[in-house]
């Protein structure tokens, strides 16, 4: 019999008195089904008592082993000295060690059927030894002391379809590193110095969100997170779990949202993670066709058991609702969905209709996304889906994957080509701009200037503009402006809002010391000030996903590569025009066609001298008069520089 948990609250801290944790008839019957939602607290290792004695029990799932040991340093690695014991139906094999700590050492050794033995680590182990070494090691996340009560209560009430969303992307171990020393010659900061260091700077430019790429535990560094060995484990090359959920908590007592990069598409083959886990395909399909992916050498999970959709259910609550996470970005959602993703025809297995669709998987989508958001309520489900797969964020009921918002990678391309030309060509690019109007309401979008974008000889967002010097610092403000004013969230890398020179690489820093220089100084003031223009007009957020809330001015002026268009806030009290010349010809003479007879006031205009402009002196108002422009019955002039943004707001 399992006794309960008695709970207790001690100056806000909430104090848990565990008594013997255990595997249950129950917890093996929800796991086969796949609905055993908080299946951590039971599988990996836990402090716990039995008889009286303090210890650790671990539990693992591995059915088709031979047998289990627990090997560590308490037990000298020995091979043999703690057999585990095999729970059936299941084939969960758990043992209790009386006098293990905090902070112990420790694997599985699993002997296959074929008598090979595999070390491994816990899959479901919370703390990891920090790479190359690989061993879990025990650890206590209960007893963190939150102090976030405000910001989560809030999140609960708040609907983020109509709220801002401006997310930095950050890479933790390269936004900033120490200078490296023999001790430590990655030169990371911790979770801790990142929090109050990223916090800060996060805050002070006008993000509402930062999203972590990779945090759960990896081995290699090059693979960015995106190759999980420790699915329930902060990765320690940044600390403890302890030090990480600071992070998070640090971030919320700054109001700052913070979402993390997830990662169910694939795992590593190495030998100490998910892959073969117990001799056989355990977490993966059997079928290599299925099961492996040809373009990057790795696993893929069996969406067909129940047991490994529940340990990825149970991992996307566990960092929701453990570690207070705001939301999740899934990764590489097309490569799951399509059983023929990077293969050519021979190299795949089609479903039971003879189509290219993981039904699984959609099935597993569902599950997910109805469990997550519907026992989180605020928190995000955001798909990286990289097709035009129908209903990504529509709703289960109606045959939608149920995902909160999808990145708008259509955008992205079409955005990208656009800023990359010479500016006479743009005249003839001019529905590359317009074209993402047409579909921008058929999903719940981000859009996506992402660390993918800088990597790989892509060139950095500044070296991806056109011109000399200071033309490719007014061509960023200009598609900067466009991206904000365009429907749907936003998402931009770090380094993208000072003008990273460089492209991206993990193994070292931004280039912080640009900011030295005048030029960089001054798009970063701009992007702070779009920003915090975004967080404090409702136009620019609150009808992201309503056709209202949009409206063309001037799609067509081609000729002028000029575009014009209003984002209208919910009570339509609150408007903004935003008007964006995308090539180096001033247009003194300037006139924009405007739905009403009212005043103008320009709130940004990105010739100031503070944004590295002429610094020419403007009206801050502009009365609208009674002569036709742009099919409006009422007009006023600008003078509209260079590369000119102005944005009013009537």
């Amino acid at each position: 019999m399992v006794k309960k948990t008695v709970t207790k609250k001690s100056g806000g801290a909430r104090e848990n008195k565990k008594e013997s944790v255990k595997i249950t008839e129950l917890d093996q019957y929800l796991f086969g089904q796949g609905t055993h939602y908080d299946i951590y607290k039971k599988l990996g290792a836990h402090l716990t008592k039995r008889n009286g004695k303090d210890g650790v029990y671990f539990a693992v799932w591995a059915p088709n082993a031979k047998a289990v040991y627990l090997t560590g340093n308490f037990n000298g690695w020995s091979e043999t000295s703690h057999p585990m014991k095999r729970l059936d139906p299941l084939g969960i094999y758990e043992l209790f060690v009386p006098g293990i700590k905090k902070g112990e050492v420790y694997k599985y050794l699993i002997v296959a059927k074929n008598g090979d033995k595999n070390y491994k680590s816990d899959p479901f182990g919370n703390y990891c030894e920090r790479r190359p070494a690989n061993a879990s090691i025990v650890t206590d996340i209960t007893k963190f002391r939150w102090s976030d009560q405000e910001w989560m209560k809030k999140r609960e009430s708040t609907d983020p379809n109509k709220s801002p969303m401006a997310i930095y992307e950050v890479h933790p171990g390269s936004w900033k590193k120490h200078p490296a020393t023999e001790e430590d010659p990655s030169g990371f900061y911790n979770y801790r110095e990142l929090a109050h260091a990223l916090g800060d700077y996060v805050k002070d430019m006008g993000y509402t969100h930062v999203e972590l790429m990779g945090i759960a535990e990896h081995p290699f560094d090059g693979s960015w997170g995106y190759q999980v060995t420790g699915y329930y484990a902060p990765t320690s090359r940044y600390g403890t779990p302890e030090d990480f959920m600071y992070f998070i908590n640090y971030m919320h007592r700054k109001k700052i949202g913070v979402i993390l990069d997830w990662v169910p598409a694939h795992f590593p083959r190495d030998s100490h993670g998910l892959a073969n886990f117990d001799g056989t395909c355990q977490y993966e399909y059997a079928d290599p066709r299925k099961g492996e992916h040809p373009d990057w050498g790795t696993k893929i999970f069996d969406f067909g058991k129940n047991e490994v959709k529940n340990f990825l259910i149970a991992n996307a609550l566990f960092w929701i609702e453990q570690f207070h996470a705001d939301g999740l970005r899934v990764d590489a959602v097309a490569s799951i969905l399509y059983l023929d993703y990077g293969r050519r025809e021979g190299q795949w297995v089609p479903n039971i209709y003879g189509g290219n669709k993981n039904l699984e998987a959609i099935e597993f989508f569902k599950h997910l996304n109805s469990v997550v958001l519907g026992r989180n309520k605020g928190a995000l489900m955001i798909a990286e889906e990289s097709t035009a797969w129908p209903k990504v964020t529509g709703k289960p009921e109606e045959d939608g994957l149920g995902f909160s918002m999808k990145w708008n990678m259509g955008w992205m391309n079409d955005f990208l080509e656009y800023m990359k030309l010479d500016p006479y060509f743009r005249q003839y690019n001019h529905n590359k701009m317009t074209f993402s109007i047409t579909y921008t309401y058929s999903e719940k979008y981000v859009l996506v200037l992402s660390h993918d974008e800088v990597v790989h000889l892509k060139c950095s967002m500044f070296n991806k503009m056109p011109g000399l010097y200071n033309d490719k610092f007014a061509n960023l403000k200009a598609g900067y402006s466009f991206m904000l004013g365009h429907p749907g969230k936003k998402l931009l890398f770090m380094g993208q809002e000072f003008a990273q020179l460089q492209e991206w690489s993990e193994e070292r820093e931004l280039d912080w010391y640009l900011l030295g220089e005048e030029k960089h100084r001054q798009i970063q003031n701009y992007v702070r000030k779009l920003l915090h223009l975004y967080q404090k007009e409702k136009a620019f957020y609150q009808c992201d996903n309503d056709p209202s809330g949009f409206e063309w001015i001037n799609a067509n002026d081609n000729s002028r590569s000029i575009f014009s268009f209003i984002r209208h806030s919910e009570d339509k009290k609150n408007n903004l025009l935003f008007v964006i010349n995308f090539t180096p010809v001033a247009r003194p003479d300037y006139r924009v066609g405007v739905p009403r007879r009212k005043q103008y006031k320009l709130i940004l205009n990105s010739d100031d001298i503070e944004f590295g402009g002429s610094g020419k002196i403007q009206p801050e108002v502009y009365k609208a008069v009674k002569q036709e422009c742009d099919g409006r019955p009422y007009s006023f002039g600008y003078d509209l520089p260079a590369y000119g943004v102005a944005i009013f707001k009537f």
